[in-house]
Protein backbone atom coordinates (compact mmCIF):
# COMPACT_ATOMS: atom_id res chain seq x y z
CA UNK A 1 0.00 0.00 0.00
CA UNK A 2 1.36 3.47 -0.70
CA UNK A 3 0.26 6.03 1.96
CA UNK A 4 0.66 9.69 1.33
CA UNK A 5 1.38 11.24 4.39
CA UNK A 6 0.83 15.19 4.42
CA UNK A 7 1.91 17.50 7.57
CA UNK A 8 5.08 14.32 7.82
CA UNK A 9 7.86 16.68 9.35
CA UNK A 10 5.45 17.54 12.11
CA UNK A 11 5.90 15.33 15.98
CA UNK A 12 2.72 12.96 14.83
CA UNK A 13 4.21 12.87 11.45
CA UNK A 14 7.94 12.08 12.33
CA UNK A 15 6.46 8.89 14.82
CA UNK A 16 4.43 7.64 12.30
CA UNK A 17 7.09 7.93 9.60
CA UNK A 18 9.02 5.82 11.68
CA UNK A 19 6.67 3.74 13.08
CA UNK A 20 4.46 2.99 9.83
CA UNK A 21 7.66 2.25 7.84
CA UNK A 22 9.02 -0.40 10.12
CA UNK A 23 5.69 -2.38 9.29
CA UNK A 24 6.48 -1.99 5.71
CA UNK A 25 4.01 1.11 4.93
CA UNK A 26 4.80 2.48 1.68
CA UNK A 27 4.94 6.18 2.21
CA UNK A 28 4.85 9.32 0.53
CA UNK A 29 5.72 12.26 2.88
CA UNK A 30 4.77 15.59 2.38
CA UNK A 31 5.05 18.79 4.26
CA UNK A 32 5.53 22.86 3.73
CA UNK A 33 9.20 22.19 5.30
CA UNK A 34 11.70 19.62 4.02
CA UNK A 35 12.73 16.53 5.50
CA UNK A 36 16.68 15.79 4.93
CA UNK A 37 17.18 12.64 2.76
CA UNK A 38 18.99 11.72 5.49
CA UNK A 39 16.18 11.11 7.63
CA UNK A 40 13.54 9.47 5.97
CA UNK A 41 13.03 5.80 6.02
CA UNK A 42 14.29 3.01 3.47
CA UNK A 43 11.60 3.35 0.30
CA UNK A 44 10.07 6.37 1.96
CA UNK A 45 9.50 9.23 -0.76
CA UNK A 46 9.23 13.16 0.42
CA UNK A 47 7.97 16.30 -1.48
CA UNK A 48 7.55 19.75 -0.37
CA UNK A 49 3.33 20.54 -0.69
CA UNK A 50 2.02 23.33 -0.03
CA UNK A 51 -1.57 22.20 0.50
CA UNK A 52 -3.34 25.65 -0.58
CA UNK A 53 -1.76 24.69 -3.81
CA UNK A 54 -4.42 22.45 -5.34
CA UNK A 55 -2.31 21.00 -8.48
CA UNK A 56 0.52 20.11 -6.44
CA UNK A 57 -1.83 18.58 -3.83
CA UNK A 58 -3.47 16.79 -7.15
CA UNK A 59 0.11 15.38 -8.13
CA UNK A 60 0.88 14.07 -4.43
CA UNK A 61 -2.33 11.49 -4.44
CA UNK A 62 -1.64 9.97 -7.96
CA UNK A 63 -1.38 6.15 -7.71
CA UNK A 64 -1.71 6.17 -3.76
CA UNK A 65 -4.22 4.17 -2.09
CA UNK A 66 -5.07 6.07 1.01
CA UNK A 67 -3.78 9.09 2.73
CA UNK A 68 -3.23 10.19 6.35
CA UNK A 69 -3.95 14.05 6.57
CA UNK A 70 -1.84 15.94 9.09
CA UNK A 71 -0.80 18.40 7.26
CA UNK A 72 -2.09 22.23 8.64
CA UNK A 73 -1.87 24.35 11.59
CA UNK A 74 -1.81 22.43 14.60
CA UNK A 75 -2.70 25.09 17.66
CA UNK A 76 -4.77 28.01 18.14
CA UNK A 77 -4.65 30.96 15.53
CA UNK A 78 -6.23 33.86 13.94
CA UNK A 79 -8.64 33.40 10.89
CA UNK A 80 -6.36 34.47 8.63
CA UNK A 81 -3.83 32.01 9.62
CA UNK A 82 -5.86 29.07 10.04
CA UNK A 83 -8.04 29.36 7.14
CA UNK A 84 -5.47 28.35 3.81
CA UNK A 85 -3.90 25.11 5.72
CA UNK A 86 -6.62 24.16 7.25
CA UNK A 87 -10.09 24.42 5.66
CA UNK A 88 -8.52 25.32 2.09
CA UNK A 89 -5.93 22.58 2.32
CA UNK A 90 -8.41 20.05 3.91
CA UNK A 91 -10.65 20.52 0.93
CA UNK A 92 -7.64 19.95 -1.32
CA UNK A 93 -6.80 16.95 0.13
CA UNK A 94 -10.18 15.18 -0.13
CA UNK A 95 -11.08 16.31 -3.42
CA UNK A 96 -7.50 15.24 -4.20
CA UNK A 97 -7.79 12.01 -3.36
CA UNK A 98 -11.25 11.46 -4.36
CA UNK A 99 -9.95 12.48 -8.10
CA UNK A 100 -7.36 10.12 -7.80
CA UNK A 101 -9.43 6.97 -6.96
CA UNK A 102 -8.01 7.09 -3.08
CA UNK A 103 -10.67 5.27 -1.54
CA UNK A 104 -9.43 5.83 1.84
CA UNK A 105 -8.37 8.78 3.98
CA UNK A 106 -7.14 9.05 7.19
CA UNK A 107 -7.73 12.62 8.91
CA UNK A 108 -6.18 14.04 11.69
CA UNK A 109 -8.79 15.83 14.02
CA UNK A 110 -8.39 16.88 17.15
CA UNK A 111 -9.65 16.54 21.03
CA UNK A 112 -9.94 20.68 20.93
CA UNK A 113 -13.63 19.84 18.60
CA UNK A 114 -15.03 19.21 22.01
CA UNK A 115 -12.90 21.32 24.28
CA UNK A 116 -16.19 23.31 25.81
CA UNK A 117 -17.40 19.84 26.88
CA UNK A 118 -17.49 19.18 30.35
CA UNK A 119 -15.07 17.00 31.76
CA UNK A 120 -17.52 14.93 33.55
CA UNK A 121 -19.07 14.49 30.36
CA UNK A 122 -17.42 11.12 29.19
CA UNK A 123 -17.29 11.38 24.80
CA UNK A 124 -17.63 8.70 22.63
CA UNK A 125 -18.14 10.82 19.39
CA UNK A 126 -21.33 10.84 18.50
CA UNK A 127 -22.13 14.02 20.40
CA UNK A 128 -22.31 17.37 18.62
CA UNK A 129 -19.36 19.27 18.84
CA UNK A 130 -18.32 21.91 21.11
CA UNK A 131 -14.82 23.52 19.88
CA UNK A 132 -12.93 25.60 22.34
CA UNK A 133 -11.69 27.93 19.39
CA UNK A 134 -10.92 28.67 16.01
CA UNK A 135 -8.47 25.57 15.53
CA UNK A 136 -11.42 23.32 17.02
CA UNK A 137 -13.49 25.01 14.51
CA UNK A 138 -11.63 23.95 11.49
CA UNK A 139 -11.29 20.80 12.58
CA UNK A 140 -14.93 20.26 12.46
CA UNK A 141 -14.88 21.61 9.17
CA UNK A 142 -12.79 18.82 8.14
CA UNK A 143 -14.86 16.42 9.75
CA UNK A 144 -18.03 17.65 7.89
CA UNK A 145 -15.91 17.29 4.65
CA UNK A 146 -15.12 13.69 5.78
CA UNK A 147 -18.98 12.79 6.31
CA UNK A 148 -19.68 14.31 2.93
CA UNK A 149 -17.06 12.54 0.98
CA UNK A 150 -17.95 9.10 2.74
CA UNK A 151 -21.62 9.73 1.93
CA UNK A 152 -21.36 11.44 -1.05
CA UNK A 153 -18.55 9.69 -2.82
CA UNK A 154 -18.61 6.31 -0.57
CA UNK A 155 -15.00 6.91 0.42
CA UNK A 156 -14.06 5.33 3.65
CA UNK A 157 -12.58 8.40 6.57
CA UNK A 158 -11.38 7.56 9.77
CA UNK A 159 -11.43 11.26 11.55
CA UNK A 160 -9.13 11.10 14.32
CA UNK A 161 -9.51 13.63 17.55
CA UNK A 162 -5.98 13.43 18.55
CA UNK A 163 -5.45 13.81 22.19
CA UNK A 164 -2.42 14.96 23.96
CA UNK A 165 0.27 13.86 21.93
CA UNK A 166 3.74 13.39 24.17
CA UNK A 167 6.54 10.69 24.79
CA UNK A 168 4.74 10.67 28.49
CA UNK A 169 2.04 13.05 30.09
CA UNK A 170 3.83 16.19 31.35
CA UNK A 171 0.82 17.81 33.12
CA UNK A 172 -2.33 16.82 34.90
CA UNK A 173 -4.98 17.11 31.96
CA UNK A 174 -2.68 14.58 30.15
CA UNK A 175 -4.56 11.78 32.65
CA UNK A 176 -7.46 12.22 30.76
CA UNK A 177 -5.77 12.82 27.03
CA UNK A 178 -2.83 11.08 26.88
CA UNK A 179 -2.08 9.51 23.51
CA UNK A 180 1.16 7.77 23.51
CA UNK A 181 3.56 7.25 20.86
CA UNK A 182 3.30 3.30 20.31
CA UNK A 183 -0.58 4.01 20.77
CA UNK A 184 -0.45 6.71 17.99
CA UNK A 185 1.52 4.28 15.44
CA UNK A 186 -1.50 1.32 16.28
CA UNK A 187 -4.56 3.68 15.70
CA UNK A 188 -3.40 5.39 12.18
CA UNK A 189 -2.04 1.26 11.24
CA UNK A 190 -5.52 0.56 12.28
CA UNK A 191 -7.43 2.81 10.45
CA UNK A 192 -5.31 2.02 6.99
CA UNK A 193 -6.02 -1.67 7.30
CA UNK A 194 -9.82 -1.70 8.26
CA UNK A 195 -11.42 -3.75 6.15
CA UNK A 196 -13.79 -1.61 3.91
CA UNK A 197 -17.18 -0.50 3.40
CA UNK A 198 -17.57 2.03 7.02
CA UNK A 199 -17.95 5.28 5.41
CA UNK A 200 -17.44 7.65 8.44
CA UNK A 201 -16.25 6.98 11.84
CA UNK A 202 -14.55 9.30 14.59
CA UNK A 203 -12.40 7.81 17.35
CA UNK A 204 -11.02 9.51 19.52
CA UNK A 205 -7.18 9.58 19.93
CA UNK A 206 -6.50 8.31 23.16
CA UNK A 207 -4.18 5.73 25.40
CA UNK A 208 -5.98 3.38 27.88
CA UNK A 209 -6.05 6.05 30.66
CA UNK A 210 -7.62 4.97 33.89
CA UNK A 211 -9.12 8.60 33.95
CA UNK A 212 -10.16 9.22 30.32
CA UNK A 213 -12.97 11.56 29.18
CA UNK A 214 -13.07 9.28 26.03
CA UNK A 215 -14.19 5.31 26.62
CA UNK A 216 -13.97 3.53 23.67
CA UNK A 217 -16.79 4.18 21.27
CA UNK A 218 -18.19 2.71 17.84
CA UNK A 219 -15.43 3.87 15.79
CA UNK A 220 -12.78 2.51 17.94
CA UNK A 221 -14.18 -1.07 17.89
CA UNK A 222 -15.22 -0.61 14.04
CA UNK A 223 -11.48 -0.12 13.23
CA UNK A 224 -10.06 -2.37 15.92
CA UNK A 225 -8.19 0.23 17.87
CA UNK A 226 -7.20 -1.13 20.83
CA UNK A 227 -4.96 1.22 23.24
CA UNK A 228 -2.01 -0.12 25.34
CA UNK A 229 -1.09 2.57 27.66
CA UNK A 230 -2.40 4.58 30.25
CA UNK A 231 -1.29 8.01 32.04
CA UNK A 232 -1.56 6.69 35.38
CA UNK A 233 1.60 4.92 35.03
CA UNK A 234 2.89 8.62 35.42
CA UNK A 235 0.57 10.39 37.95
CA UNK A 236 3.14 10.13 40.41
CA UNK A 237 5.46 12.16 38.96
CA UNK A 238 2.59 15.47 38.37
CA UNK A 239 2.13 17.93 40.29
CA UNK A 240 -1.34 18.45 41.23
CA UNK A 241 -1.99 14.96 39.52
CA UNK A 242 -4.85 14.33 42.69
CA UNK A 243 -6.46 17.91 42.65
CA UNK A 244 -10.09 18.37 40.73
CA UNK A 245 -9.89 18.67 36.84
CA UNK A 246 -10.86 21.90 35.16
CA UNK A 247 -14.78 22.15 34.28
CA UNK A 248 -13.73 21.90 30.44
CA UNK A 249 -12.00 19.16 28.36
CA UNK A 250 -9.88 21.98 26.79
CA UNK A 251 -8.57 23.14 29.89
CA UNK A 252 -6.47 26.43 29.51
CA UNK A 253 -7.20 26.12 25.81
CA UNK A 254 -10.93 27.40 26.28
CA UNK A 255 -9.79 30.20 27.61
CA UNK A 256 -11.22 33.28 26.24
CA UNK A 257 -8.50 35.14 25.50
CA UNK A 258 -5.78 31.78 24.41
CA UNK A 259 -4.63 32.12 21.24
CA UNK A 260 -4.62 36.10 20.95
CA UNK A 261 -6.97 37.04 18.16
CA UNK A 262 -9.78 37.42 20.12
CA UNK A 263 -8.21 40.44 21.98
CA UNK A 264 -6.73 41.72 18.57
CA UNK A 265 -8.47 44.74 17.71
CA UNK A 266 -10.97 44.27 14.82
CA UNK A 267 -11.56 46.29 11.57
CA UNK A 268 -13.42 49.60 11.88
CA UNK A 269 -14.68 51.39 9.04
CA UNK A 270 -12.14 53.43 6.83
CA UNK A 271 -9.27 51.38 7.99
Amino acid sequence: MTVVLTGAAGDVGTVLRAGLSARGTALRSSDVRPIASAALAAGEEFKVVDLTDAVAVIALMEGAEAVIHLGGVADEAAFDVLAGPNLHGAFHVFEAARRAGVGRVVYASSNRITGLRGTSEPLTGAEPVAPDGLYGATKAFGEALAAMYAGRFGMDVVSIRIGSFEARPSEPRHLSTWLSHRDAVALFAAALDAPAGFGHVIVYGVSANTRSWWPPGPGARRIGYVPQDDAEAFAADLAGADGPPAALQGGAYAAPSYGGWADAPWPSKGS
